[in-house]
C-alpha cells in the first residue's frame, strides 16, 4: 500500500512538473477614437484572440467592447487595457503574426496606439 501511495505522488509530481505556466499578454492603449475604437476594431480583434485560444482577464478603460472601468492608484493610468492569458508564447506569437488579426490590427491602428509585454506566470 505505501509503495501504491510513493508512486501515486510521484505520478502527481511528474503532472505537475509537465504543466507550464501561461504566458500573460499586457496591453496598455492610447485610444484617440473611443467610439470608432469600440465598433470598428474591438470586437474584430476580441473574436481573432478568443478563436485563437485565449483568455481574456481584464478589459478595462475606453472604448466600449465589454471594458470595466480603470481606476488610477498611483501615476496616470493608460486610457484601455487588456490582460489575456495563453497557454504558451508559441501560441501568442502565431495569433498576433496571423493574418485575422494583422487585418484587424490596421483597423486599430487608425483609433489608438498600443504598447504590448508578455510574461511568463508563475506556476
Amino acid at each position: 500500500m505505501a509503495a501504491g501511495a510513493l508512486l501515486g505522488a510521484a505520478a502527481i509530481k511528474g503532472l505537475h512538473a509537465q504543466a507550464k505556466a501561461p504566458v500573460y499578454l499586457i496591453t496598455e492603449i492610447d485610444v484617440k477614437d473611443p467610439e470608432k475604437y469600440g465598433t470598428e476594431f474591438a470586437p474584430k480583434a476580441q473574436a481573432t484572440i478568443r478563436a485563437a485560444g485565449a483568455k481574456f482577464l481584464v478589459i478595462g478603460g475606453a472604448g466600449g467592447a465589454n471594458a470595466k472601468p480603470l481606476t488610477a492608484i498611483d501615476g496616470t493610468p493608460p486610457k484601455r487595457i487588456t490582460i489575456q492569458a495563453w497557454e504558451s508564447m508559441d501560441a501568442l506569437n502565431k495569433w498576433y503574426n496571423g493574418a485575422d488579426y494583422q487585418a484587424a490590427l490596421k483597423i486599430g491602428k487608425q483609433y489608438a496606439d498600443f504598447r504590448r509585454y508578455a510574461v511568463e506566470g508563475q506556476q
